[in-house]
């Protein structure tokens, strides 16, 4: 890889642009494909400083393709990427989908070197500092880490192995994000028999417990529509292992239910009026 690398990125989202953005603060080159983008996707990589490229054009000039996107997405512009002849170059899969998808991956790009990784914490703005894990061919794995030397994202290698840093991202994500949904369950059941509040209170006794962080329900049904998707991974990484996976298949599916408040701005109360209009309608 040159000394001053050219990153294409795939695509600009939240996290996409701010890890954009940390690079072009190095100086370093990011492309990105503003076709079929949306205005919002636009201004953020304005904001970042990225440069504006057609498809062919950045998987001919990128060293490095990272590819942060939608988890449904991901085998979809892999496919884009390999049709455009993207070849001993790196590509770096970072997004919350199953091991079993990023060998897929791996075989559509046949002569790429395909990195495995994933991102653990919030997007690297306001002096956040999330890390980014990452599994593959050492060499690579490592013009990977140095790509973000200097920046607020912390990198860590995993090992050689394809696919640990995804297992390690749904792993903890199966955790976390399911959590999530099953405190609004639990804080709708109670709220309904108005007992709410009784509820808060038992939870307030344990330290950092999810039941108090009842503003989080909302945010949790505007991201429904790209958590689905990556908890429905999270299953077939349990099932791999010999566990159970209805939790993940259960808490999938829920979150679906919430699919008409994509980014939408809601309250409490709407979050939990689409979880029971949805089941009434089931």
């Amino acid at each position: 890889m040159r000394s001053s690398p050219t990153v294409g990125l795939l695509h600009p989202g939240s996290m996409g642009a701010a890890f954009g953005r940390q690079l072009t603060a190095r100086g370093i080159t990011v492309l990105w494909c503003p076709e079929g983008r949306s205005d919002a996707t636009r201004q953020r990589a304005g904001l970042a400083g990225l440069t504006a490229a057609e498809l062919p054009t950045m998987v001919a000039h990128a060293d490095v393709l990272v590819s942060l996107c939608p988890p449904a997405a991901a085998e979809e512009v892999a496919a884009q990427v390999a049709a455009q002849g993207f070849a001993d170059r790196t590509y770096v899969e970072a997004n919350a989908i199953s091991p079993d998808r990023v060998r897929r991956i791996a075989a559509l790009l046949p002569g790429t070197h395909t990195i495995d990784a994933a991102v653990v914490g919030s997007p690297p703005v306001g002096g956040k500092t999330p890390t980014l894990y990452l599994s593959g061919k050492p060499s690579h794995a490592d013009a990977v880490e140095r790509l973000f030397d200097g920046t607020d994202i912390r990198t860590h290698v995993l090992g050689s192995e394809p696919g640990a840093a995804s297992a390690l991202k749904l792993a903890y994500s199966s955790y976390q994000k399911a959590s999530r949904v099953l405190a609004a369950l639990s804080y709708g059941a109670a709220q309904a028999h108005g007992v709410g509040d009784e509820l808060l209170a038992i939870a307030a006794r344990r330290t950092g417990s999810y039941l108090t962080e009842t503003d989080y329900i909302p945010k949790t049904a505007a991201r429904a529509w790209r958590w689905a998707p990556e908890l429905a991974d999270a299953a077939a990484l349990l099932s791999d292992s010999g566990l159970p996976d209805e939790l993940m298949v259960a808490a999938a599916a829920t979150l679906a239910r919430w699919e008409s408040a994509r980014d939408a701005s809601l309250t409490v109360e709407d979050a939990l009026a689409l979880l029971r209009s949805a089941a009434e309608e089931a």
